[in-house]
């Protein structure tokens, strides 16, 4: 069987995605393939969804940060931006999540894009509500453990 020609083929772009949770959330890919395909189908409806046809190439996630690198049509790509920030929680637990930037190729997306965490994150006790409590910093947030769950908060809150 011959191969498309050059101008029959579909084109796509690449829209790299950073991702952030609380620092004991665990998601993985298929959950959050599945969460982005459960966003675009309710915002764009079935015939919508499948003309965006929103895939996810590349997932890491791990202490609280992540990216991804979804595919979607050349045409579309305002539709995925749109579904990519309807998704809000993935397996149940809240994610927040960036579209980095847009490439046309996989390669110029994880060369521009990826890689581009907030750096390290540190585990610290810090002063919060008039008592010590442990935090995990990264940049200038802290996720505070408060005993039920974490608190995001800013580095004046801490202090």
């Amino acid at each position: 069987m011959k191969h498309l020609p050059k101008h029959l083929r579909p084109r796509w772009r690449y829209l790299a995605v950073g991702i952030e949770t609380w620092p004991d959330a665990e998601i993985g890919r298929r959950g959050f393939q599945r969460a982005l395909w459960y966003a675009a189908g309710n915002l764009l409806g079935d015939a919508g969804s499948a003309d965006a046809d929103l895939t996810l190439l590349a997932f890491s996630h791990g202490d609280g940060e992540g990216e991804a690198i979804v595919r979607a049509r050349h045409g579309h790509v305002d539709d995925a931006r749109a579904a990519i920030a309807c998704v809000s929680d993935v397996d149940g637990g809240p994610v927040g999540i960036r579209v980095r930037g847009i490439s046309g190729t996989v390669r110029a997306c994880e060369e521009r894009y990826m890689g581009r965490a907030s750096g390290p994150s540190t585990q610290r006790d810090v002063a919060f509500e008039d008592a010590e409590r442990s935090a995990v910093v990264r940049g200038d947030a802290r996720d505070v453990w408060t005993g039920s769950g974490y608190v995001g908060a800013a580095a004046f809150d801490t202090e």
